[in-house]
């Protein structure tokens, strides 16, 4: 019978060869659908609608993650690149009388914002467009650290 260290060294290079002939991946996370190449290079807000998340990413490091919800398909929330072109700290929506803070204005009046009906309700409501987050903090965080003119891409 083989060695414990033989037979760990043929373990060794049986799953390199494996890995190197993408027979087998290196690890579950590995397995994860990546992020779109947009989104590892320069700062930029990642809108993930499949995955309900939202990431502001600096040259393909997450430096913050919210859940998020979106709009309803009579409201739907855009998809596409777009620029933070206005921040509102304590934003109250003209629409819908509605508190809106930490507010990052990206495309009309859409805009990623904490909503205390997203933290309350969970995914059961929707935006009227908007993309919502339920962590103060977090959201706080985001808008802190998001300059005017920051890149925005929303995607499926």
């Amino acid at each position: 019978m083989a060695s414990k260290s033989l037979r760990a060294t043929l373990a060794g290079a049986l799953c390199t060869t494996l890995l190197g002939a993408g027979l087998v991946t290196a690890s579950p996370a590995e397995a994860k659908r990546a992020m779109p190449r947009t989104c590892y290079t320069g700062k930029i807000i990642c809108v993930d609608k499949s995955k309900r998340v939202v990431r502001l990413v600096n040259n393909g490091k997450i430096s913050v993650r919210l859940d998020a919800r979106f709009g309803s398909s009579r409201t739907p929330t855009r998809n596409g690149m777009f620029r933070v072109y206005w921040k509102s700290r304590n934003h109250v929506s003209s629409l819908y009388g509605s508190a809106m803070p930490f507010s990052l204005f990206f495309s009309g009046g859409q805009a990623i914002h904490y909503s205390s009906d997203f933290a309350r309700r969970g995914y059961s409501g929707a935006s009227h467009g908007c993309v919502n987050t339920r962590d103060y903090s977090r959201m706080r965080k985001l808008f802190d650290r998001t300059p005017t003119g920051t890149r925005v891409y929303i995607y499926w």
